[in-house]
């Protein structure tokens, strides 16, 4: 077995000292070395864009030398650069990371993405009719106390006869579909869920730090949902086969939390079960939105099919042309 603890040898540039750990990182088999260095190089220094460019002929602080041999070693280990680091962008806004939590997948935009698009169609004016009053919101869990737990939006009705569109989103981990959605639809009432009270302390602080207001629940997929209304419901649970995770790549296995990854025998435990729960809501979302694994698309429409909900189910593509999310729509 390799000798993960990496030295970094004397006095050398920083474009040297990039060079020498991409090829340390290479020999432990780590995916993508180079762009794992530069992640982790950035970080020490302290640097990013045209700044860190420009630095790399010059010497390499001996001050910042241990520290680099120690994120250096840990990603020779296996260790995720993001849990590392602390962060990981997603939608261009900076999310706290931690081995509570998933780390944001840059597909997990398209969803976001989608959900936007679908809801400025079917609620031009970004809210729906004031038709019945809105259930009464629970207190926020102690696992989501702070500004970040305030109720968003205002009452049930305003004026106009309009109401705030109400968004769950189910397994909400770091936060980020939830914090992207309530930061780019700030008029919507935006609520996240998820079974994990260390989960929801990282999405609270996420949502807090980058100024969103959302509602954090702990409980099951839809239970704290339970007798309210839901407009928007969108989920990226977890959809891994149980007997594919020993198969999956070390740095997701065995760093990455097994309840975010583990989706049931089959990997749509999570779809079936929140299907079955859709009566605890006052009524179906008129929007739903789901991110699956490679080969689920086909299963997941048809459980919406089966529901018989929404009228229209789309499955959209990733930019590498697989089909990763289906949505539903009722006109």
């Amino acid at each position: 077995m390799k000798e993960s603890t990496f030295v970094m040898t004397t006095k050398q540039s920083i474009r040297e000292a990039f060079a020498e750990a991409s090829s340390f990182l290479a020999a432990h088999e780590v995916m993508e070395p180079q762009r794992n260095a530069q992640l982790l190089l950035e970080h020490v220094l302290g640097l990013s864009g045209a700044a860190y460019y420009m630095a790399l002929p010059d010497p390499f602080p001996d001050e910042r030398q241990k520290a680099w041999e120690e994120v250096i070693s840990r990603k020779a280990a296996g260790e995720p650069a993001q849990y590392i680091i602390g962060e990981q962008e997603f939608y261009g806004i900076p999310f706290q990371v931690t081995p509570a939590v998933l780390i944001p997948r840059p597909e997990t935009e398209l969803l976001v993405e989608a959900v936007l698009q679908q809801a400025e169609q079917l609620w031009p004016q970004g809210a729906a009719p004031a038709d019945a009053e809105l259930p009464d919101r629970e207190t926020a869990r102690p696992a989501a106390q702070g500004r970040a737990a305030a109720a968003p939006g205002g009452g049930a009705g305003t004026a106009d006869g309009l109401r705030p569109l109400v968004a769950a989103d189910i397994g909400t981990g770091s936060g980020a579909i939830a914090v992207t959605l309530a930061l780019h639809a700030p008029r919507w009432q935006v609520y996240a869920s998820d079974i994990s009270a260390d989960a929801l302390r990282v999405a609270a602080r996420n949502a807090e730090a980058n100024g969103a207001q959302v509602v954090f629940e702990e409980g099951n997929l839809l239970e704290p949902f339970a007798g309210r209304r839901v407009d928007i419901l969108v989920s990226n649970p977890p959809y891994i086969p149980a007997a594919d995770i020993p198969g999956l790549q070390p740095e997701v296995r065995d760093h990455e939390p097994r309840t975010a990854l583990d989706g049931g025998a089959d990997g749509l435990a999570p779809y079936r079960i929140m299907m079955q729960q859709l009566p605890l809501l006052q009524e179906p979302p008129r929007l739903i939105g789901f991110e699956l694994g490679i080969g689920q698309a086909g299963e997941v429409a048809d459980l919406l099919r089966q529901a018989g909900h929404w009228d229209e189910i789309m499955i959209i593509p990733d930019l590498a042309g697989i089909e990763r999310h289906v949505l539903g729509v009722r006109r």
